[in-house]
């Protein structure tokens, strides 16, 4: 059943839900195995709370925080899948559609910046 995303503790269970199948993916589990989710996952929190329900509070550059990872194309082309994948199995309306379109956003900027600093593999 899909409901509307209407507060913080909506995000916190899309967070959870979807980090819970990183976790579980061949392709991106190895670069979440040694991050600590407990710190992680109140920001990713944040960061979603900013964009969709205009919360204060999140002036972090998301992508500073992940150029030192060696990912590419297929990375955030999986990480979209399964972000999109889990916000249309829980969420539906406005803000989950700009939550997947907001994705799909972040998705490609990282891809084209880490072309930039690495060669693709």
């Amino acid at each position: 059943m899909t409901k509307e995303i209407e507060n913080r503790q909506d995000l916190v269970q899309l967070v959870d839900r979807f980090y819970d199948r990183v976790v579980h993916d061949d392709l991106l589990a190895p670069h979440f195995k040694d991050l600590d989710f407990a710190e992680h996952k109140p920001r990713m929190v944040a960061f979603w709370a900013f964009v969709l329900l205009g919360e204060a509070g999140y002036a972090t550059n998301v992508f500073d925080k992940h150029r030192h990872l060696s990912i590419g194309k297929p990375h955030f082309d999986r990480w979209l899948a399964l972000f999109t994948e889990t916000v249309q199995a829980y969420f539906t309306g406005e803000k989950a559609d700009a939550a997947v379109n907001r994705a799909k956003l972040l998705a490609w900027t990282f891809s084209e910046k880490m072309k930039t600093l690495k060669p693709e593999n």
